[in-house]
């Protein structure tokens, strides 16, 4: 009898849980059997460890094996544990030394041995060097991803024969090229500049203030007003992240597989811009065994944009409700659930009815009274309660195109800069870093209003134009605008401003 052992890492979200990979040779009919609660991928790993090893010029071992993934509790996912299955079974055989049973294994294994990368590479060595378990093989193309962990000793294997070499074992490495890492596009949000919109001076100030104080926004006008062009400059002018942000945010696009290593962290606000079509899962996340992150969590710390919004089917807007709330999403599934940050700013850009044209005057439009009030009845009462800032954007004038061009971005991140600061200073000590995140229990408690600006506020809640809920995020707003004004407190001006902010995107 032989016994073999080495570790891998589960992942359940974002967070990794170490797994002792055990494999036992007993006498007996030929068996390979994996036990350990492993979803259908990683019984799949079977066909794919005894092909890698074959591969190697290794005879598998022709007896009972038995591979235990241990805690046994513990449901596992994915092809992540392939190399660690082949290292437990050939350090049972002899082949590979004692396995390196202080050493984490990470890798899925192609049929001709070499291996290929994984989704999820960095927060698995994060947890891996968490335990005090520092040594890390991967295959070659996640090395730059697994080395952004610090106090990680990372090894990049390109086929499992160059590791059974390492470990004394006696086989011949071919000369077999890396399997090579697929990388996507990055969005190079901070890129575009405010100074690209003409005109729209209200909608340019809503987008400022909506970036001071990490304010949701909807933004209503008709088309080529410019909505969209506004909406994908927000994230550049939002301050950088912090380098405990710029980890989370990396390890979620890691998890997503969205994430191209070869740039280091992520440092700038990400921008996803769903497509209409788009499904509950794509947006909120999903998926069989472990949910992924959807486009919403990739948002995280960044700005979610939904172009066209009313043509969202309801169920994937109203999925939104709870991470605007909580900051997170908890996806559940039959075998397993996951737990996904979730903190963006939703942006919102909608068309006033189907054509487009009912704004201002509305002589050109072509739809029926009935079509424009069911158009943004697609949104719900509930999503849009939770949205700070709602802003018409019209048509610009030609005046606008012959005038000068608009302020640039670095001036305004600027000033967005500088009332972070003061939201910084006040909420120190405090688990929220932007007044949008502030509770308005607490804000009202530590924080109030004074009389004299409060009584437009409690005006508009009792004549029913104000649920309590959006006064509380009027004050929220007014708290901002005295932050990018360099005020200690808001006053009647900053309320009354706030509810303009606030009140004008109501479309009946």
């Amino acid at each position: 009898m032989g016994l073999g052992s080495t570790r891998a890492i589960s992942l359940q979200g974002l967070v990794g849980h170490v797994v002792e990979v055990e494999a036992h040779l007993a006498p007996g009919l030929p068996a390979f059997g994996l036990v350990g609660r492993p979803d259908r991928t990683l019984m799949e790993a079977r066909e794919r460890v005894r092909s890698a090893v074959s591969s190697c010029a290794v005879a598998f071992p022709q007896k009972r094996v038995t591979v235990n993934l241990w805690p046994a509790g513990l449901p596992k996912f994915g092809t992540a544990f392939d190399l660690a299955i082949a290292v437990a079974i050939l350090a049972a055989a002899g082949v590979a030394g004692d396995g390196r049973p202080d050493a984490v294994h990470l890798g899925e294994l192609g049929l001709d041995g070499r291996l290929h990368p994984v989704r999820g590479v960095l927060p698995m060595v994060h947890a891996a060097v968490g335990a005090g378990l520092r040594h890390v093989v991967v295959p070659e193309a996640d090395v730059a991803e697994a080395s952004m962990v610090p106090g990680a000793e990372v090894v990049g294997v390109r086929h499992l024969a160059e590791l059974l070499h390492s470990y004394g074992g006696q086989v011949a490495v071919p000369d077999l090229p890396a399997v090579p890492r697929s990388y996507l596009e990055p969005r190079e949000a901070g890129a575009l500049d405010m100074a690209d919109v003409v005109g729209q001076p209200e909608a340019r100030f809503a987008l400022e203030v909506a970036a001071a104080g990490g304010h949701h926004l909807f933004l209503v006008g008709p088309p080529g007003t410019g909505k969209t062009m506004l909406a994908a400059r927000l994230p550049g002018l939002l301050p950088d992240l912090t380098e405990a942000e710029a980890v989370e945010v990396t390890a979620l696009h890691s998890v997503a597989g969205t994430l191209d290593p070869r740039q280091g962290l992520i440092r700038r606000p990400p921008l996803e811009a769903p497509h209409h079509t788009a499904s509950a899962a794509a947006v909120v996340g999903g998926g069989a065994g472990v949910p992924r992150p959807g486009a919403a969590s990739r948002a995280h710390l960044g700005v979610l944009l939904l172009d066209e919004a009313p043509e969202y089917a309801p169920r994937v807007l109203d999925t939104l409700r709870q991470p605007l709330e909580s900051g997170e999403l908890v996806i559940d599934r039959a075998d397993a659930s996951a737990r996904y940050p979730a903190r963006f700013q939703l942006v919102l850009a909608a068309n006033p009815c189907p054509c487009g044209m009912s704004a201002g005057k509305g002589v050109d439009c072509e739809c029926s009274p009935l079509a424009r009030r069911r158009y943004l009845a697609r949104l719900s009462g509930p999503l849009l309660d939770r949205v700070d800032l709602q802003v018409d954007v019209p048509a610009a004038r030609m005046a606008a195109l012959a005038g000068p061009g608009g302020e640039p971005s670095a001036p305004i991140a600027a000033r967005v800069l500088e009332a972070r600061e003061r939201m910084r200073v006040r909420w120190a000590g405090c688990p929220w870093r932007t007044n949008a995140g502030v509770p308005g229990a607490w804000l009202r408690k530590h924080h109030p209003l004074p009389r004299e600006a409060r009584a437009d506020l409690t005006r508009a809640v009792e004549h029913g134009h104000l649920s309590l809920r959006g006064a509380e995020r009027v004050q929220r707003v007014a708290w901002t605008l005295a932050d990018l004004a360099g005020r200690d407190q808001p006053g009647a001006d900053d309320v009354g401003r706030a509810m303009t902010l606030r009140m004008r995107g109501r479309h009946g």
